[in-house]
C-alpha cells in the first residue's frame, strides 16, 4: 500500500497523546473513586464489576481513530484488473490481386470497410498499428490509440505490386516492437533459430488472398512469430472460384490459397478465419478473440478506509451504550 499524501502519516502521532490521555483520565476516576470507598465501584447496566471490560469500548474507538488518521493520506492498493489490453496489427495485402471483385465492390474496399468497423469497436486500452504490404512491407500508422490516425492509415492504402506475406509479418512484428528487429529478413531460413524479443498481449490480423510470389517462405516468419509470443489471425479474402484482375494489361487469374493461411494461423498459435463476402468479412471482425490480460493498477482506496473506520466508531458507541448506558 502507498500514500498520495504520506505527509498527513504524521497526524497518528495523535494516537499515543491520546492513550497517554486516557490513562491520566483513568487514574483520576481510581483516586476519585478510593476516596468514595464501595459507594465509588464501577458497574454494568447488569450490576456486574466490568473489570478489563470497561477498556474494550475506547480499544474500539482507538482502532477506528487510527483507521481515519490513515484515511487522511490517501491510500493506494495495487488492484488487479482483467480486461482487453495490448496491441493489434492490421496488416493490409496490398497486392494488384487485391482489386479482383469477388468481393464487393473489391477485395481491398471491402476489407476497408471491415477493417473501420473493427477499429471503432475496440476500447481505448487497444493500440492499433497499420502495415501494408506487396512486395515488401512497411509500417503505414504505429501502434496507437488514435481511432482517427489509424482510419486515416486505413484510407490511404492503394493495392500495386505482388504479395509477400513473409514480409507482411516481419513488418507486423516490428510495428509492435516499436523498433526494427536486429534481424535481416532476407536471411531467415527454416529451423533459423534468430534471437527475437517476447511480444506478448499482441496479435496481427492479416488481410489476404494467401497467394504468396515472394521467394520468401512465409513459415519460417510464423515461426518467428510465435517465439515471439504475437499470435496471427489470417483472414482469407475471396471466393472459391477466384477472380480475374487486370495487371499491366493482362488479364491474371487470382484464388484464396486458404491452405497457406491456415498453416501461418496454426503456427502463430492463431485463427483462420474466411470471410466470403463482405458481410462474411464484417461477421469475421466480431469473433476474433483478443487475449485477455490482468494489469495491477493503483486505485485510491481512502473511501474504503473511511468507511471502515466510521463501522469501528459505531461498533464502539454501541458497547460502549450496551454495557454502560452511554459514550465513553
Amino acid at each position: 500500500m502507498s500514500f498520495i499524501w504520506p505527509r498527513l502519516l504524521v497526524s497518528l502521532l495523535l494516537v499515543p497523546v491520546l492513550l497517554v490521555g486516557y490513562s491520566w483520565l483513568l487514574r483520576r476516576r481510581e483516586e476519585a473513586r478510593a476516596g468514595l470507598g464501595t459507594m465509588g465501584q464501577l458497574q454494568t447496566g447488569d450490576g456486574a464489576t466490568p473489570g478489563y471490560r470497561r477498556h474494550g469500548a475506547m480499544a474500539v474507538f482507538m482502532v477506528a481513530i487510527t483507521v481515519l488518521l490513515v484515511g487522511l493520506a490517501r491510500p493506494e492498493a495495487t488492484v488487479d484488473q482483467v480486461r482487453k489490453e495490448g496491441t493489434v496489427i492490421l496488416a493490409f495485402d496490398v497486392s494488384s490481386s487485391m482489386r479482383a471483385t469477388d468481393l464487393k465492390p473489391s477485395r481491398m474496399d471491402a476489407a476497408k470497410a471491415a477493417a473501420r468497423r473493427f477499429v471503432a469497436a475496440q476500447p481505448s486500452s487497444i493500440k492499433v498499428g497499420v502495415v501494408a504490404f506487396s512486395d515488401d512491407g512497411r509500417i503505414v500508422q504505429e501502434p496507437t490509440t488514435s481511432k482517427r490516425d489509424v482510419l486515416s492509415a486505413i484510407g490511404r492504402l492503394q493495392p500495386r505490386g505482388g504479395t509477400s506475406l513473409g514480409h507482411g509479418i516481419f513488418a507486423s512484428l516490428d510495428a509492435v516492437a516499436g523498433k526494427p528487429l536486429a534481424i535481416n529478413p532476407n536471411t531467415l531460413k527454416s529451423g533459423s533459430k534468430a534471437k527475437v524479443p517476447f511480444l506478448g498481449s499482441s496479435s496481427v490480423i492479416m488481410l489476404t488472398d494467401g497467394e504468396d510470389t515472394s521467394r520468401l517462405d512465409p513459415h519460417v516468419f510464423a515461426q518467428l512469430a510465435s517465439r515471439a509470443g504475437v499470435r496471427i489471425f489470417p483472414i482469407g479474402l475471396g471466393s472459391a472460384n477466384g477472380a480475374v484482375v487486370q495487371i499491366d494489361g493482362f488479364n491474371v487469374a487470382t484464388q484464396l490459397d486458404a491452405s497457406l493461411l491456415q498453416s501461418i494461423a496454426r503456427q502463430s498459435n492463431g485463427k483462420y478465419y474466411r470471410a466470403q463476402d463482405a458481410s462474411g468479412l464484417a461477421k469475421v471482425y466480431d469473433t476474433i478473440d483478443l487475449q485477455l490480460t490482468v494489469k495491477g493498477e493503483k486505485t485510491e482506496v481512502t473511501g474504503i478506509v473511511a468507511g471502515i473506520g466510521l463501522l469501528l466508531l459505531l461498533v464502539g458507541a454501541a458497547l460502549s451504550m450496551r454495557w454502560y448506558g452511554r459514550a465513553p
